[in-house]
């Protein structure tokens, strides 16, 4: 395990971000994270859609269980023993269990998730609020209260 260095991080300069900082400081990370299974990716679709897609052959619907709490999205596959009675003369396929998590922001909503051509398939969406997003400010609009603090 390994943790993340944030208390020299200059906390002065990025204010109200405490609770992120807290968070990124108490995170460990398993050096087996990396481990690749299942492979997944992360598509950015647009400035408000993402899309996780996972690599599930073999599993069926059933088999996978999705939980979102306090921000994270838990995905967990496991496959139901002694439903495969098939003999295998060579098995490349892996169904073993398997575990992946996402911390997703607090803007980002599960909108829902299938199982596609052998890939899970899961769709965010990122409801940004009007007064979160970018404003222009423009110069010389200053409204009758505040041209009183300028001449005070």
């Amino acid at each position: 395990m390994t943790n993340l260095a944030f208390t020299n991080f200059p906390r002065d300069t990025f204010l109200g971000f405490d609770q992120l900082f807290n968070t990124l400081q108490n995170t460990t990370f398993e050096a087996g994270r990396g481990q690749g299974y299942p492979p997944y990716n992360v598509i950015k679709r647009d400035d408000g859609h993402f899309l996780i897609e996972i690599a599930v052959a073999g599993f069926k619907k059933e088999d996978i269980d999705l939980t979102l709490e306090k921000g994270v999205l838990t995905i967990a596959g496991k496959k139901q023993s002694g439903t495969d009675t098939r003999e295998y003369a060579h098995r490349g396929i892996s169904q073993r269990a398997f575990e992946r998590s996402f911390t997703l922001a607090d803007t980002l909503k599960v909108v829902g998730a299938d199982i596609v051509d052998g890939m899970l398939v899961v769709i965010l969406e990122n409801n940004i609020p009007e007064e979160d997003k970018p404003q222009t400010i423009n110069l010389g609009d200053l409204p009758k209260s505040a041209k009183r603090l300028l001449l005070g």
